[in-house]
């Protein structure tokens, strides 16, 4: 029976891709479609905004897999596709190209897309959004010179590591944050001032509490960024780095649960037991702290999209990886891996000195580590994770101690 099944992949993602991957790793035989809106195949974002922004990584290197790979393992790839209708019903999905293709089981690994700016002048030339491949190429093909007068309107992880990136290639940088401090809503005020230390430190201008009015131009062309009050920032090319939105429109026509993201169970089914979501379109229920979560980072599609191909072939798992995420800004390296929701109004306690930016910050809840960033501090994520898996009441002056092992604490 098996053999006969046709899965259906909606969004040529990284979770769609890592899902296709272990359906045919766990021996599935039937039919694969793999449907993705884009010309590419499947290829992972954060190189985006860094080394292939910087033009220092090859395109090749951010596919997940070659395009070969579909076709020896029988994936039928639909690229320049749109899903456009889902009959829960009758199990179809149908496409821009005026098919429909019935399926056993259904993987919607549709993504988001970035929030738009609303403001007067969006669609003047030289005005940029950071989300697929042909956007980090149309920005890296005007960055790579120098030379450019780069405003950032934004100031989360995009927005400060494109305004890295730019300033590193030579261009002069301007972020624009609607907020007192980069970053406070993800790591609070604190360590948020240290980003934004760092960047000051290499000439990025960090313009704090400011609102957009508009985009100016001339003959079409962006030529500034006017704030209230009337001061225009000039600009040869803006970023706009406001968030990401969800892409549920499929999944709530077709009457799935919906509510920031498609509503998913540990793991990854819908309230349509035939249908399943990873990635960051899914807000899935995490059972080790019993709340949903919608993530937008690399590591969440990595691996939730093995998560749901097992669930589509029936076995019994559950998603319960620890979110994680990276970034790469100048001299600062750091990963984070928790759950943000737990760390409002948590403890922070630091292992080393933050002045130094070699460190380690965790977030305490009621004694017991909810999230870890570790700053230019490398080989401790595997132990920062055990301590947040387990969840015990840790000791913070001896977490904060440099000479006991992280394992001791």
């Amino acid at each position: 029976m098996a053999d006969q099944q046709s899965f259906v992949i909606v969004g040529a993602s990284l979770a769609g891709a890592s899902a296709a991957r272990i359906l045919r790793d766990e021996g599935f035989n039937g039919e694969i479609h793999l449907i993705g809106a884009e010309e590419h195949h499947p290829y992972i974002r954060p190189p985006l905004s860094k080394d292939y922004l910087a033009g220092t990584a090859e395109r090749d290197s951010v596919f997940v897999e070659s395009r070969s790979w579909y076709t020896d393992r029988d994936v039928q790839f639909h690229p320049g596709t749109r899903a456009v209708d889902l009959d829960l019903a009758a199990h179809l999905v149908s496409t821009d190209d005026g098919e429909s293709r019935r399926y056993d089981r259904l993987l919607l690994a549709t993504g988001s897309r970035p929030r738009p700016l609303t403001v007067p002048g969006t669609d003047l030339g030289g005005v940029h959004y950071l989300r697929t491949l042909d956007h980090a190429e149309a920005l890296r093909s005007l960055l790579v010179g120098g030379d450019k007068r780069l405003v950032v309107v934004g100031s989360g992880w995009i927005g400060m590591e494109v305004a890295a990136t730019a300033r590193t290639l030579g261009n002069e940088v301007t972020i624009l944050e609607r907020g007192a401090v980069p970053l406070a809503a993800v790591l609070g005020d604190e360590l948020g001032s240290l980003f934004a230390g760092l960047h000051e430190e290499h000439g990025v201008v960090v313009r704090r509490s400011v609102v957009v009015e508009s985009l100016v131009g001339t003959d079409g062309q962006v030529t500034g960024v006017l704030l209230a009050g009337g001061e225009t920032v000039l600009a040869d090319l803006v970023l706009v780095g406001i968030g990401a939105v969800p892409n549920v429109e499929l999944a709530q026509k077709a009457g799935l649960d919906v509510d920031n993201g498609i509503l998913v169970n540990a793991s990854l089914t819908t309230s349509d037991p035939d249908v399943f979501a990873a990635g960051d379109v899914a807000s899935a229920e995490h059972p080790l702290i019993q709340q949903r979560l919608r993530s937008e980072h690399w590591a969440n599609a990595l691996n939730g999209g093995p998560v749901a191909a097992r669930a589509m072939l029936g076995q019994n798992v559950s998603f319960d990886a620890i979110p994680y995420f990276y970034t790469d800004q100048f001299d600062l390296g750091m990963e984070y891996s928790g759950f943000g929701p737990l760390t409002r109004d948590a403890e922070l306690v630091y292992r080393g000195n933050p002045g130094t930016r070699e460190f380690i910050a965790f977030w305490l809840n009621a004694g017991r580590v909810v999230a870890g960033m570790n700053v230019n501090v490398w080989d401790v994520n595997d132990a920062v994770q055990d301590l947040i898996r387990h969840g015990r009441p840790v000791d913070p002056s001896r977490l904060s101690d440099e000479t006991i092992p992280l394992g001791n604490v």
